[in-house]
């Protein structure tokens, strides 16, 4: 079975649409959750405090971090169960200079945000349309959209140990976040596009610390601006290292955008490069 990941329509709050999936763009589409801010994040000194920065210095704060959901109370105080559907994925904002991506959610969620005294304003969400099989996740979506809207008073703390981001609703609602590093930010640059296929199997490789490791199986392609691949792919390799963000399913073939980045100052025998996933273009199984 193939699927490929799709291109964004308008969010609708009621629920997640059963249309299947189709093609998208992959040279322009909207990264994964893991890794959508890394594209454009830059690696700048944060200022102590941007509770009253300007806006560019707020911006450049948010687009370093990925901001994890840690806290949402309604107006009566009251949790928000709705937006806790993941425990082990909590819900995510990525900022960058293309607008705000909503990840961990059901369907991929993009938007348009600006940021002026005090105040977030988000515009409507364009989303994916994949069926949400668990009706926690299409609650989960619905949510999303209905707290993450509008304009929102916000607070932003980049002295603490995890910058941390406060936003409330007009009606009260609070949402708390924690801010952990992006790809771009650790690495300290925007990193190199590329695309990886993955093999369904992976190969014996030699590893020091790993008696009989297992590597993935790779081969790099080309992708032109308009998403269409270009030449030939490069021939297959075992790929010594791990690609961050990608759990790799045996009986899978996956095409992958990645981010290349460079380490300065590698440890002896390690790797000059990491890779990080940025999304999955393509997926489909194949006989065993």
């Amino acid at each position: 079975m193939k699927i490929a990941f799709v291109a964004f329509v308008v969010f609708a709050l009621a629920a997640c649409s059963p249309t299947p999936p189709s093609g998208t763009n992959p040279a322009s589409a909207t990264s994964q959750a893991a890794s959508a801010a890394d594209a454009s994040s830059a690696s700048t000194p944060l200022p102590a405090s941007t509770a009253t920065a300007p806006a560019a210095d707020t911006t450049s704060v948010l687009t370093q971090y990925h901001w994890q959901l840690t806290a949402a109370t309604d107006k009566s105080g009251q949790r928000i169960e709705a937006l806790f559907a993941r425990a082990d994925k909590p819900l995510q904002l990525d900022f960058d200079s293309r607008g705000l991506s909503v990840g961990n959610t059901c369907n991929r969620m993009h938007g348009g945000y600006s940021v002026a005294s005090g105040k977030l304003e988000i515009s409507r969400f364009a989303s994916t349309m994949m069926a949400c099989p668990d009706p926690k996740l299409m609650a989960l979506d619905t949510a999303a959209g209905k707290y993450l809207n509008g304009t929102l008073a916000f607070s932003l703390d980049s002295a603490a140990e995890k910058p941390e981001l406060a936003l409330t609703t007009a009606q009260g609602d609070k949402l708390a976040f924690a801010g952990i590093p992006t790809a771009a930010t650790r690495y300290g640059s925007a990193g190199e596009t590329m695309f990886f296929e993955v093999a369904s199997q992976t190969k014996p490789c030699n590893h020091p610390l790993m008696p009989n490791a297992q590597c993935l199986y790779v081969r790099e392609l080309h992708y032109g601006a308009n998403g269409v691949r270009e030449g030939q792919p490069e021939p297959w390799q075992i790929l010594g290292q791990n690609i961050e963000g990608y759990t790799h399913q045996q009986g899978v073939r996956n095409v992958l955008r990645v981010k290349r980045y460079k380490i300065a100052n590698p440890p002896a025998d390690a790797s000059s490069v990491a890779y990080v996933l940025d999304m999955v273009v393509e997926s489909e199984s194949t006989p065993r």
